[in-house]
């Protein structure tokens, strides 16, 4: 009966030590999965990077660095003097020479009023004479009343680079793109028409009194005395108008 018990108690115990060991190898075998996965997770690598030849470096983008597109609230229109200055300075071409002009309206037979440049009446078919050596910029044939304007531009002479216009009564008015010698004729006075205007222009064609001060008709503008001043130092006898 003892040795039974003896037995019973060897088997009961040989059991408990069967059971124990599977207990500790899930926990063995766990582990190594999550060591698996977590050798299986990338890891970063911290790089230099070196920039290019001739880039420009990145600068870091702040408040502080973002510009207001909207222009200068505070800044001011250029003033007519300047406006009227850059104009002037947009008429010189030619350089200017110790060249002598001629009276281009030697044929005036009536000096009329100052405008936008000066009002004339001639004899029909008497010329208006290149004042020096010039070049035909352009014809306007409908200028006023149906009537041309051609203008050109001062190639030599103390008022090179300047341009000059005749308009209304004119016919055989010279091909532009012409460049004529003193003396040669730009165009004749017409049969019939309004008289002649001649004046101070501007490249693009507008005359040079309604670039700068404006003109309304009859109105006497400074770039009318001018012209009047101009043709009297040539001896023009055109009075003060």
């Amino acid at each position: 009966m003892r040795r039974s018990l003896v037995v019973l108690l060897a088997l009961a115990l040989s059991g408990c030590g069967t059971m124990a060991a599977p207990a500790v190898l899930p926990a063995t075998s766990a582990t190594s999965a999550t060591s698996a996965k977590l050798s299986a997770i990338p890891h970063a690598h911290p790089q230099v990077v070196e920039p290019l030849a001739g880039a420009e470096p990145v600068a870091a983008v702040t408040t502080a660095a973002v510009s207001d597109p909207v222009g200068d609230p505070n800044a001011q229109a250029p003033s007519l003097s300047e406006i009227r200055m850059e104009l002037k300075l947009e008429l010189v071409y030619a350089r200017a020479t110790n060249s002598v002009y001629i009276n281009p309206l030697r044929y005036v037979t009536v000096w009329e009023r100052t405008d936008q440049g000066v009002d004339a009446v001639m004899p029909t078919g008497a010329p208006i004479l290149a004042p020096g050596r010039i070049k035909i910029l352009a014809v306007e044939p409908g200028w006023y009343a149906g009537q041309p304007l051609v203008y050109w531009e001062l190639l030599d002479g103390p008022d090179a680079g300047k341009v000059q216009y005749v308009a209304e009564e004119i016919t055989d008015v010279a091909t532009p793109g012409l460049i004529l010698s003193q003396g040669q004729v730009i165009a004749r006075f017409a049969p019939s028409g309004t008289g002649i205007e001649f004046g101070w222009s501007t490249p693009s064609g507008v005359t040079l009194a309604r670039a700068t001060t404006g003109y309304e008709e009859g109105q006497v503008t400074p770039a009318g005395q001018s012209i009047r001043a101009w043709l009297n130092a040539l001896g023009a006898g055109a009075g003060r108008g």
